[in-house]
């Protein structure tokens, strides 16, 4: 069982802290068995904004976690508690992956382990985490950064992207963005880095798209058009154009292209498809269109992207057993 560590002391941000324990410390072993196991480590009774906290555990327990989540430091013009920053560099040095949510990145420079790195913190804040440790390279335009070992991001909902980005790793694509649609919150949104997520489906419900999407995704294997789907939706391409951007955000076009490579995502991950195969499972024709199209919206080739994502080894079925389109 991986065990997630939250570490807590006085002048923690309290949204940052909720949402780490909303991810991590929920039972959610429906969706994952185990999930995770969650300590929450302090040197004692914390307040966090106008709450009182007792830790399970004191921050030396962080040595034995083998992921270690910083949330938001409050005042930045101090220093963060020595205590910390030595827990969290030992937690480090003991191999935890460490990741701080908005200004906890403080505490990770203070630490030395985004010496040499590229980070980020909350924009309104970038400047003075650049000032105060000139070793760290401080990217102010990106939803987060992750250099393996150790993980930042930027502020209040950004935590929430780098958050289901370690779902992602733990356990794959499905399971973080179901974890994502118990929230309410979308898997994906724009940032200047590429990001190993994809945009969701909307929820089922009363708008005009709730009979066509479904069918469009029990097809990405066809070579679906605009018009294809306007016909089905009984409706002009332009009308269906404004039905898209006010359901999805998007184009029809550029929706069904980010569904094509949310599927070779789930593939990629699941099974041990070839590339070409998959490119016909996903509409994509050929591997070298699909190599194309992920590597521009994912940010990595295929092959780069799965074996990031078996890190952990598990049964691999065969593409006809979990596509069902």
């Amino acid at each position: 069982m991986h065990h997630v560590a939250l570490a807590v002391t006085d002048g923690m941000l309290h949204f940052e802290l909720a949402l780490a324990c909303e991810v991590f410390g929920s039972d959610l072993t429906h969706l994952v068995d185990p999930w995770y196991r969650f300590t929450l480590c302090g040197p004692g009774p914390v307040t966090v904004g106008r709450f009182r906290m007792e830790p399970d555990a004191g921050l030396d327990a962080l040595t034995t976690a083998d992921t270690v989540i910083v949330p938001g430091w409050a005042d930045v013009d101090q220093d963060p508690p020595a205590e910390l920053v030595d827990a969290v560099r030992a937690a480090h040095e003991a191999g935890a992956r460490v990741a701080s949510l908005c200004t906890g990145a403080f505490v990770l420079a203070a630490a030395g382990l985004l010496d040499g790195w590229r980070a980020t913190t909350h924009w309104a804040h970038t400047s003075e985490l650049a000032r105060r440790h000139p070793r760290v390279t401080v990217d102010p335009d990106v939803l987060y950064v992750d250099n393996g070992s150790v993980l930042t991001s930027a502020g209040k909902a950004a935590a929430m992207d780098l958050c289901l980005h370690l779902v992602r790793l733990d356990h794959g694509t499905r399971v973080a963005n179901v974890v994502a649609r118990r929230l309410v919150v979308p898997p994906h949104r724009e940032g200047g880095q590429a990001q190993f997520v994809t945009t969701p489906v909307p929820e089922p419900g009363n708008h005009p798209l709730a009979e066509l999407l479904p069918w469009v995704l029990q097809r990405l294997d066809e070579p679906l058009t605009v018009e294809h789907l306007a016909q089905r939706a009984g409706m002009s391409s332009r009308h269906l154009a404004r039905h898209f951007k006010a359901v999805t955000g998007t184009t029809p076009l550029q929706w069904l292209l980010t569904q094509r490579i949310r599927h070779a995502q789930e593939l990629l991950e699941g099974t041990d498809a070839t590339v070409d195969t998959i490119a016909a499972a996903t509409g994509m024709g050929t591997a070298t269109t699909l190599r194309r199209h992920f590597s521009r919206t994912v940010g990595v080739p295929p092959d780069t992207y799965r074996r990031t994502f078996r890190s952990y080894e598990t049964p691999r079925p065969t593409l006809t057993d979990t596509d069902g389109r």
